[in-house]
């Protein structure tokens, strides 16, 4: 649970002042695309597991969309990496299993790892 909230704070607190330069990527685009990813598999694989979490992960996404303000194709990009996160678990669970739980883990610790790195590289 610790990453849970790990991921959330930093996403709360992520600014971002490094933002790139009007319709260019900008150094981190990257790191956010497999975030975004990240935050689609979290929505999909804690609701099918049972955490009750309604829209957390959803709305993680919105923070994060919202702090960095991208438009155009990179809106478009990191909106896409969180569907397909979504959809590719959609495709393949349907109910929780071991293997969904370890993949929850897997992905906590990841997304809590860019999220660190993305705010110790490029916020204030």
């Amino acid at each position: 649970m610790n990453k849970l909230l790990a991921i959330g704070s930093i996403l709360l607190c992520l600014t971002l002042p490094a933002r790139a330069v009007e319709g260019g990527p900008a150094p981190f685009d990257g790191d956010l695309e497999r975030l975004a990813e990240i935050l689609g598999s979290l929505q999909y694989l804690r609701a099918v597991c049972g955490a009750n979490e309604g829209q957390k992960w959803r709305n993680e996404m919105q923070a994060l969309i919202d702090a960095e303000a991208p438009s155009g194709d990179r809106r478009h990009k990191i909106v896409a990496r969180f569907n397909r996160g979504y959809r590719g678990f959609q495709q393949t669970y349907r109910t929780c299993t071991p293997a969904a739980d370890t993949a929850i883990r897997r992905y906590l610790d990841e997304g809590a790892k860019i999220a660190r790195e993305i705010t110790a590289r490029y916020a204030n």
